[in-house]
């Protein structure tokens, strides 16, 4: 959803052998993301609590079948970040420093427990599931005066955009299995204000 249209094509047209290039195949992690993102020339920094993989994950059973089989893959990934000249950097952000980036900059690729998440406007939770599930949100906008925030999901139609109090948001973005991952992607030119 960050990729302009020839790059998405592309990228679409070239998935297998992009993600066998990668090393990942079913299960991505946001450090997966910022090596894609750098890919295709998107600028970005990448903010998380943990760099790495935090070692409680492993008693959770969202992770129990992917840690595994990714650990040493992302570990590699976290410490060969500088020298490929990704900006990943260990630091949690509030509500405030998001709204101000979506004003100034432009999107932001958000991990959430999707299961916290509720569009107004769908109604529904992203995914009907109890506990957590880890899902990436596009916001794309803020309302000052409703204090909403406006998201693309990946699994909903495209061109349709989702709403919710940033209360909302902050909620499904902090709980634990996070980390509080975010991206920042920084458009070529300044939006104006």
């Amino acid at each position: 959803m960050i990729l302009s249209t020839a790059q998405r094509k592309q990228f679409l047209n070239n998935f297998e052998s992009i993600c066998k290039e990668e090393g990942f195949g079913v299960s991505t992690w946001t450090i997966d993301l910022c090596y894609l993102l750098q890919r295709y020339n998107v600028r970005h920094e990448y903010y998380t609590q943990t760099l790495g993989i935090d070692p409680n994950y492993k008693k959770h059973m969202y992770y129990t079948r992917i840690i595994d089989k990714d650990e040493r893959r992302v570990l590699r990934r976290f410490k060969e970040a500088k020298a490929r000249g990704l900006s990943v950097e260990k630091r949690t952000v509030g509500m405030p420093v998001i709204v101000s980036h979506l004003a100034r900059h432009g999107p932001i690729i958000l991990l959430t427990n999707a299961s916290l998440l509720v569009c107004e406007i769908c109604r529904k939770t992203i995914r009907d599931r109890f506990g957590y599930a880890g899902h990436y949100v596009v916001l794309c906008g803020y309302d000052i005066t409703t204090r909403k925030l406006f998201y693309h999901n990946p699994e909903v139609r495209d061109g349709h955009v989702c709403r919710c109090f940033s209360g909302a948001m902050d909620n499904a973005r902090v709980a634990f299995g996070t980390d509080q991952d975010i991206i920042f992607i920084y458009e070529k030119t300044n939006r104006k204000k």
